[in-house]
């Protein structure tokens, strides 16, 4: 049975979500965070860096979320939570998730780890709040790529790229202005809010609803 590494509503809740989606048995292993249980020898045996989370098959292990995510889809083409590979669609979904992971969640590691990055301690406050200012505009190019009436961030499909957009709007919930402000991508987050496979991510991690706000 696939074991998932996790910690509430950390990195992994976009892969707890598509295993739900996807309807494979899997089970939790909590990683006590708290307590640094994510730099403990046994942990770092399965993922060097220190992160969470880490998906555990047999013998296989993998770690980085959107690796997972993608890793999840191909292995279950029939939940159809990635077009077909060569088409145009898989490349739009490629796109954003290459820009939710390398663009917007390593500016929201940046705000929320800004004296990680910022040495200074007197330039930490003007650090965060140029990454909430970076973050705001990131939201606000998603919100205007939705206002053409499209369905889901890569189309009219779901996606593993709105698994990903919902978890990361998840980490900026506390931004000065944050994803839920934005009529188009409220409507997005509020879709994938509702589906089932959120919910019982959501249930088991103890979040509340909606997840995002």
């Amino acid at each position: 049975m696939i074991q998932l590494h996790y910690f509430p509503g950390n990195a992994n809740f976009a892969p707890h979500i598509m295993l739900e989606e996807i309807g494979v048995p899997h089970e939790l292993v909590l990683v006590d965070r708290a307590n640094n249980g994510h730099k403990t020898p046994g942990y770092l045996k399965l993922n060097p860096t220190g992160r969470i989370p880490v998906m555990v098959d047999g013998d296989f292990v993998l770690y980085e979320s959107a690796a997972i995510c993608l890793h999840l889809s191909d292995c279950h083409p029939e939940a159809g939570l990635a077009p077909a590979l060569g088409t145009q669609e898989r490349a739009q979904m490629y796109k954003w998730l290459m820009y939710l992971t390398n663009t917007l969640q390593a500016e929201v590691l940046t705000y929320h780890y800004t004296a990680r990055y910022q040495p200074v301690a007197d330039a930490v406050p003007a650090a965060k709040a140029l990454s909430e200012e970076k973050l705001g505009g990131m939201f606000d190019l998603i919100e205007a790529e939705l206002a053409d009436g499209r369905t889901w961030v890569a189309g009219d499909f779901f996606s593993i790229a709105d698994i990903y957009l919902f978890m990361n709007a998840r980490f900026c919930r506390m931004i000065g202005n944050p994803p839920k402000t934005r009529p188009n991508l409220k409507r997005l987050l509020d879709a994938v809010a509702a589906r089932p496979a959120t919910i019982r991510a959501g249930e088991a991690e103890g979040l509340a609803a909606p997840y995002y706000a």
